[in-house]
């Protein structure tokens, strides 16, 4: 199967192309929890990223709007928030992408953001995935937990109906009884067919809402289910990390450590190129 068969690849910024060459990784904590945070998580993860050969894209959520719980941490607020992904950008020198979750707030990101993310819950919503294409920003959109793969391509064709092409898909599992998801790489080839493909490393091993509350995690599935999609063939990694996981606001079970970020990137990379050698085989 030749996962080259897609025709066009997705500006994310002026040096970065997303499905043209080296993986891209958007990776950063879940949520925007303070300036300093995201400022030391970004300047380390571009060192890491350049170190490795990888492009990087800084990711923090502006608002968590579908937490389990309602006492849950969601957010500085949109303003403050802005303001810090902004700084990110300006002195880090990284593109930025973070969640919509309704039409109104796509204007307002799409003055700092260079990639307006679609949450999984809300890939179906065409008045979203219609206002996010008319930004003309690059548009990412996770594929549902209960949503087809092949079905994903009616999400693609609602963003490139306002005549933006620059849409990436991630795959982030389906749901598998109530607390557990489960990847199907196979996911992976069939969204290829519509678009560039990003695998959700650290969603993928979520079990929402698994603890009385809060969604739990099993960290130690990330490095098999990586890579197998390294190897499987994506575009780019999606994988939130944190100094300390235990104490993050928002998806600590499910997180890379920052300090392991280094060594799983560099594992990552190491079994994306050997599946880069193979990409034309086909039976």
């Amino acid at each position: 199967m030749n996962l080259d068969r897609f025709s066009q690849s997705v500006d994310i910024s002026q040096e970065i192309k997303i499905g043209a060459g080296l993986p891209v990784i958007f990776s950063g904590p879940c949520v925007i929890e303070n300036e300093e945070l995201c400022i030391d998580v970004a300047g380390k993860l571009k060192a890491i990223c350049d170190k490795q050969g990888m492009h990087y894209v800084f990711k923090a959520s502006l608002d968590k709007a579908n937490r389990t719980s309602v006492g849950s941490f969601r957010s500085l607020g949109w303003e403050k928030g802005l303001e810090i992904l902004s700084r990110v950008k300006n002195e880090i020198g990284v593109p930025i992408v973070t969640d919509v979750h309704e039409t109104h707030q796509v204007e307002e990101a799409s003055k700092v953001v260079d990639v307006i993310q679609i949450p999984a819950f809300l890939c179906r919503q065409t008045d979203l995935l219609l206002e996010a294409g008319k930004s003309g920003k690059a548009v990412k959109i996770k594929k549902g937990q209960f949503m087809a793969a092949s079905d994903m391509k009616y999400a693609v064709d609602k963003v490139k109906s306002t005549g933006n092409e620059k849409v990436i898909l991630t795959e982030r599992g389906n749901s598998f009884g109530y607390h557990e998801l489960v990847v199907d790489m196979r996911n992976l080839a069939t969204m290829r067919d519509f678009c560039p493909v990003v695998f959700d490393v650290t969603h993928s091993v979520q079990r929402p809402g698994a603890q009385g509350g809060s969604s739990g995690g099993d960290r130690k599935m990330i490095p098999f289910l990586a890579r197998a999609a390294a190897a499987a063939g994506v575009d780019g990694f999606f994988i939130e990390t944190h100094p300390e996981p235990a104490n993050a606001l928002s998806d600590g079970p499910n997180m890379v450590p920052l300090h392991r970020m280094n060594d799983f990137l560099a594992m990552l990379m190491d079994f994306w190129t050997t599946n880069n050698n193979y990409r034309d085989f086909e039976i």
